[in-house]
């Protein structure tokens, strides 16, 4: 069948700046008048072309993502690109792209989600392009897409009528040729190829139960195949493992305002060993055992100090990194192995270089985001699977895996307080209220604690050499606690504040306070510094984690 290819003449829209993971908007505004095709548009212009390229395309599963799916093959094939490989049904975890980008030698990716946004029509939509390591674009990728946007005149799309993608094969679109892949399968065969599989099936064996909280998003279907077809979790063990458009009308966070069903039943009478759960696009994780939940910071440090007993790492860690606003946990499990740790701005693809130059193999943000250099994501499932391999390993409850690390660590109490939705102009005029003080709050006391150090967040790329500004501003107290303050680039209205609160304890009789009440006083400090009820109305934050 011959195909015809149209260019169509657009005017360049303005908004479309990616920000650490890609462009997010509201749903309806992909769905507006060129919208899509123009960033995408945009994208094959900002790196290039896709001329005889190769590339990987999936997505979450969000309200839209068939469609927008379908755009982005007829966009690729009239712009000449060779082969996309798409997901079955156009599903695909962000982790399993990057895998299939990685293994297949692929030029780069299209991912089409929000991450752990709501979807449904309502909802939020993004799209994101991942270079060939399988990593988010860089910087001065990312920088000549925004460029291309703001200069676009046409863009050139096959007329087609959709491609069934409902069954794994190959069919041509075209000039290009399409091959529909399983999702899951290479994944779980890398997955395999990682972890100790037979010491996890002993354990499941031994009565071992869990419960894995999919959020009806896009790992439902790799925790059913790999947690209970192939580990041998009990049926039942993963629940909301549908992928929905509107994720059953929930908010796919994994953290335990989202995820209270799961953290009720972890912190009931008849709770399982071992609860987890994942986010929309299955690069988030949330870990909790019996009674006892795991802070994202905490998590890092434990997989760093265990990591020898994976099989992948039992040779030990090249070194880890974490993004600034998270904990500094990991640092003195570095420390103590005697690796480097990195501390990078928020936004996977600054892990990127230094996993690329094999300078760090685990890598984590406070936001649940973990990983390591299988991949050039965060992978949800992947650090699920780590945790069940240490606990297989060590034969310890959460619980107590956690006391016995605090007190050879000491424990870094830590906590998020999110203010959404704020008034742009009154959270950027909080930001540069901190931000002027900066230079005299050292040696000043807030809340009977005095200041050591007060800065904006600067990172110098050890590996290129490239610098990024203005990536948090840090307030450091006198015996280790901290408070940072950023605007989240995720969100799609209005601002989100992100102020982050930290407290290191090493005295064991502390261990067990709540970690509010641990964080009272620099929550009280952060206050007073920033006036942050004052200049955003608001008396308390809208999700505490």
């Amino acid at each position: 069948m011959t195909h015809s290819i149209r260019t169509v003449p657009t005017e360049a829209i303005d908004g479309q700046k990616p920000g650490t993971s890609g462009l997010r908007k509201k749903t309806a505004v992909f769905q507006t008048h060129h919208y899509l095709e123009n960033f995408i548009q945009s994208i094959w212009n900002g790196i290039g072309g896709v001329q005889g390229k190769v590339l990987v395309l999936g997505g979450d599963g969000r309200h839209f993502n068939t469609q927008a799916a379908q755009v982005v093959l007829r966009m690729a094939a009239a712009s000449g690109a060779k082969k996309v490989i798409v997901g079955e049904r156009a599903l695909l975890s962000t982790p399993a792209a990057s895998n299939l980008i990685r293994k297949r030698g692929a030029d780069g990716g299209i991912i089409l989600s929000a991450s752990h946004n709501p979807g449904g029509p309502e909802g939020d939509f993004g799209v994101k392009f991942n270079s060939a390591n399988g990593g988010p674009a860089s910087e001065s990728v990312t920088a000549k897409i925004y460029e291309a946007t703001r200069s676009l005149t046409e863009f050139h799309i096959l007329e087609s009528q959709d491609v069934g993608l409902t069954a794994p094969g190959t069919v041509m679109l075209g000039e290009m040729q399409i091959e529909i892949v399983d999702p899951v399968a290479d994944y779980a065969e890398m997955m395999a190829g990682i972890f100790d599989f037979d010491a996890i099936r002993a354990m499941f064996r031994g009565g071992f139960r869990m419960r894995f909280d999919a959020m009806h998003a896009v790992t439902g279907p790799y925790a059913k195949a790999i947690l209970e077809d192939t580990l041998g979790a009990g049926p039942g063990t993963v629940i909301n493992g549908t992928p929905l458009p509107d994720f059953g009308d929930g908010h796919p966070d994994p953290n335990p305002i989202w995820a209270k069903t799961l953290m009720d039943e972890m912190m009931g009478d008849q709770a399982p060993d071992f609860g987890a759960a994942s986010d929309g696009d299955g690069d988030r994780n949330m870990i909790v055992g019996r009674h006892c939940y795991v802070t994202p910071s905490d998590s890092l440090a434990v997989l760093a100090a265990n990591a020898t007993l994976v099989p992948a790492y039992a040779g030990g860690l090249k070194g880890v990194a974490r993004s600034m606003p998270t904990s500094g946990a990991v640092d003195r499990v570095a420390e103590a192995l005697g690796i480097d740790c990195y501390e990078t701005p928020t936004g996977w693809k600054f892990f990127g270089n230094l996993l690329d130059a094999g300078r760090a193999t685990l890598c984590g943000e406070e936001s649940a985001g973990t990983g390591s250099d299988h991949v050039r994501e965060k992978d949800g499932l992947w650090a699920v699977l780590f945790w069940l391999n240490v606990l297989a390993r060590r034969d310890l409850p959460v619980a107590d895996l956690m006391t016995e690390h605090w007190a050879r660590y000491g424990r870094n109490f830590y906590s998020r307080h999110d203010y959404e939705g704020v008034d742009s102009d009154a959270a950027n005029g909080l930001m540069d209220h901190v931000r002027d003080q900066l230079a005299t709050l050292p040696g000043h006391s807030f809340a009977g604690m005095v200041v050591s150090r007060a800065d904006e967040f600067a990172y110098d790329d050890p590996v290129d050499g490239s610098r990024s500004e203005g990536q948090g501003l840090r307030i450091s107290f006198d015996g280790g606690a901290r408070v940072v303050l950023r605007l989240s680039g995720t969100g799609t209205e209005g601002a989100t504040l992100r102020v982050y609160l930290e407290k290191v304890e090493t005295d064991p009789a502390t261990f067990g306070t709540d970690a509010q009440q641990a964080l009272a006083p620099v929550i009280a400090a952060a206050e007073e510094i920033a006036e942050i009820a004052t200049r955003t109305g608001r008396t308390a934050p809208d999700v505490i984690t």
